[in-house]
C-alpha cells in the first residue's frame, strides 16, 4: 500500500502563502486518485482539493477555490498544495490522501498521510 508523507506546514500570518508537499512511496500516477483534506480542532475532516488518476480532473472546495491549487509531479511521486490567501479559518492539520478509485467522491479515499499542521494568525 502507499504511503504518504507530508510537508510544508507551519505558521504564517493572515493573507501569506504556504506549500505543502505530499511524498508518496510510490508511484502514483494512473494509480491513485490524490486529495488533500483538513481538520480543525473541534471539528470534522473536510475535503480541500482533488485531482484524478490521470491529472486531468482537479476538484476544490468551494472555500478555497481561487486561492489554493492542486499540483502532482509525476516523475517525483510528489503531491502538492499551493496556499494563498490564507485565512484564519484555514487553520487545521492538513492531510495527504490517495484513493484507488480513478475519480473519488470525497469518502472514498483509502490511504492518508500522518498530517502536518498549518497555523493562519490574524
Amino acid at each position: 500500500q502507499v504511503q504518504l508523507d507530508e510537508s510544508g506546514g507551519g505558521l504564517v500570518q493572515a493573507g501569506g502563502s504556504l506549500r505543502l508537499s505530499c511524498a508518496a512511496s510510490e508511484r502514483t500516477f494512473s494509480r491513485y486518485a490524490m486529495g488533500w483534506f483538513r481538520q480543525a480542532p473541534g471539528k470534522e475532516r473536510e475535503f480541500v482539493a482533488g485531482i484524478n488518476y490521470n491529472g486531468r480532473r482537479v476538484y476544490y472546495a468551494d472555500s478555497v477555490k481561487g486561492r489554493f491549487t492542486i499540483a502532482i509531479s509525476n516523475a517525483a511521486n510528489m503531491l502538492y498544495l499551493q496556499m494563498n490567501s490564507l485565512k484564519p479559518e484555514g487553520t487545521a492539520v492538513y492531510y495527504c490522501a490517495a484513493s484507488i478509485a480513478s475519480d473519488p467522491g470525497p469518502r472514498e479515499y483509502d490511504y492518508w498521510g500522518q498530517g502536518t499542521q498549518v497555523t493562519v494568525s490574524s
